[in-house]
């Protein structure tokens, strides 16, 4: 469409609040607008005649250029999040369009790019992610809010207490959530795994030893108790401790000291301890694997860590969480997962739980090389099947069932993959949108 009459282009394009520059077919920046200096810290006159990837310097710079993309292929890009780098060497998150443009004839002239500041909204985005972290916890789900409305309660008690729940559940977080809590804060926290050790190194590791207490015992080695002192123990998978160090342990729950091995003297443990299992201590009890009475004095406080499917709508703040901590410790230019990478991600029942999607995350770095995770990033089980090809051509969804799943589609890419927003715009359960959009994937919808 030309410009009205009367009026510059130059004039127009410079009163927009978004970035825009063109390349001739040689990549020499040939217009700069207001907004792009502002945005990118360099003034027109020094952009103007420059390689373009001089000026704008950008996470797509050194390959996957979605302005090149569009005039190699005469298409155009919508709305792609990258992050460019400031004259000032400021990384500034911005979201770019791209089109190829030519003469009347066809005769190519370059390519035109406009990008917007995403610094405010992802500001934003931060400050209500933050609002869903409870020390390193991140989750806003109903199971979890009603653990972190007690976790103060429970810190601030000097009392015992056993956290219990599948693997990768979080639960040493846990535990380090309660120290930081309590008023051993400033004491050290000391974590011990019983099932990694045999029964003699683990005495030794938890009660410490006397020089001559055995052959190559050469001289005192403090335990993890003495190095607990003021602080918290934590004793993970203390369902696999043995019988003998069972005995031991509910000693010093009971009157507050232990014995060195090789020591004629007792020691006063001053420790806060914080059990953890992922084993059903009630059914190792009645199998004679665990004492009944130690049992008792762990579980004066007993908190239930939820698996990750049962709080399936923490999975989209998790993934930002762990996109930000590989982003920041590989150096790497990704923003996120597009819609397809977090629906799968969503509908994926993650036996290991919170570390399964961790190391998912962790996965899909190697492969991305920036932008945006997508579903061929993705560990294979966890990349959704291949679309299935459509029956005919007809446009449109031919049955009721159809137009229901490009309903749950479009909800869940209008509220950036946000789950409970998407029901709410449709007035659907989780479970209801969950099956619309498995669903959807059947049918090969997109």
């Amino acid at each position: 469409m030309p410009f009205p009459k009367g009026l510059p282009a130059q004039a127009i394009l410079d009163s927009l609040a978004d970035g825009v520059f063109t390349v001739d077919p040689q990549w020499n920046v040939t217009f700069f607008n207001r907004a792009a200096a502002r945005i990118t810290g360099i003034e027109p006159d020094e952009a103007l005649g420059r390689k373009c990837w001089e000026v704008f310097r950008s996470s797509l710079c050194d390959g996957g250029c979605a302005l090149r993309a569009c005039i190699q292929d005469g298409g155009t890009v919508v709305d792609q999040p990258i992050f460019i780098v400031r004259a000032d060497g400021e990384r500034v998150p911005v979201s770019i369009s791209a089109a190829p443009l030519a003469a009347a004839d066809g005769t190519p002239l370059g390519g035109v790019e406009t990008f917007r500041d995403l610094t405010e909204i992802h500001l934003l985005r931060k400050a209500m992610e933050a609002s869903y972290t409870f020390e390193d916890i991140v989750g806003k789900s109903p199971a979890l809010e009603k653990l972190f409305a007690i976790l103060p309660q429970v810190a601030a008690s000097p009392s015992t207490a056993l956290l219990t729940g599948e693997s990768g559940t979080g639960k040493e977080l846990f535990a380090r959530a309660l120290h930081n809590l309590s008023a051993r804060k400033d004491g050290p926290f000391v974590a011990v795994n019983c099932g990694a050790l045999p029964e003699t190194l683990l005495e030794s590791e938890l009660f410490g030893y006397k020089a001559g207490a055995f052959t190559d015992a050469r001289r005192d080695k403090p335990g993890r108790f003495d190095e607990a002192a003021g602080g918290t123990l934590f004793l993970d998978e203390i369902g696999d401790m043995p019988p003998a160090l069972q005995v031991k342990l509910l000693r010093v729950l009971q009157d507050g000291t232990y014995r060195p091995l090789g020591d004629s003297a007792a020691r006063r443990a001053d420790v806060r301890v914080v059990a953890a299992t992922n084993q059903d201590l009630e059914q190792l009890v009645a199998g004679g694997r665990f004492r009944n009475d130690l049992y008792y004095r762990l579980n004066v406080v007993r908190l239930r860590l939820p698996p990750l499917r049962e709080r399936r709508e923490d999975i989209p703040l998790l993934a930002a969480h762990f996109v930000r901590k590989f982003a920041a410790l590989r150096g790497k230019p990704i923003q996120g997962l597009d819609q397809r990478a977090l629906a799968a991600l969503l509908d994926h029942p993650f036996p290991g739980n919170v570390r399964e999607l961790e190391n998912a995350i962790e996965f899909a770095f190697i492969l991305c090389p920036g932008g945006l995770i997508r579903p061929e990033h993705l560990p294979e089980g966890l990349r959704p099947a291949p679309e299935a090809a459509p029956a005919d051509d007809t446009p449109g969804p031919r049955t009721l069932e159809q137009a229901k799943c490009l309903a749950a589609l479009g909800a869940l890419e209008r509220n950036a993959g946000r789950v409970m927003a998407a029901c709410r715009e449709l007035a659907i359960s989780k479970d209801t949108l969950r099956r619309l959009l498995r669903r959807a994937r059947e049918l090969g919808l997109k």
